[in-house]
């Protein structure tokens, strides 16, 4: 079981190494290259859809490939409780503070679109039904939309 954790949180965090962690930055990467924000609140260590999403979806080549082709700049706001896995100070205000704007309910997991200036676009409450395809081709599809 540790062995089967301790290879899923790496595969989180190199995931989530690719993640944008200032949510200015992130917005402003948007607006630059026209390209929306993907920001997914989470329990890395605790919560199970939220591992489960990390591995099935966002782990994905299919999912790895929106940011690739500029689709999306993903976010993670991670909010895990083993003291181990503690975030930064910044990191975690930085959380904290999405949260507060867009989360205030302290659902997980809990996915936003949302376009370069912050505004809600579509969102997800829990684990998405669908695939690490479906999920990004959705995601393209408003994203042509909204070309």
């Amino acid at each position: 079981m540790k062995t089967i954790l301790l290879a899923l949180c790496m595969a989180m965090s190199f995931t989530c190494a690719r993640a944008q962690a200032n949510f200015e930055a992130a917005k402003k990467e948007a607006a630059e290259n026209n390209e929306l924000i993907l920001l997914n609140f989470s329990g890395s260590d605790w919560c199970i859809p939220c591992i489960k999403l990390h591995k099935n979806i966002i782990a994905s080549e299919d999912f790895k490939k929106l940011s690739d082709d500029k689709v999306i700049v993903y976010m993670n706001a991670d909010f895990p409780r083993n003291r181990k896995n503690q975030l930064a100070a910044d990191l975690k205000k930085e959380n904290a503070m999405l949260a507060d704007l867009y989360n205030p309910k302290g659902i997980f997991p809990y996915t936003l679109l949302l376009d370069p200036h912050g505004k809600v676009i579509k969102t997800w409450e829990g684990l998405p039904a669908e695939n690490a395809l479906s999920f990004s081709n959705e995601i393209r599809a408003i994203y042509q939309h909204k070309k």
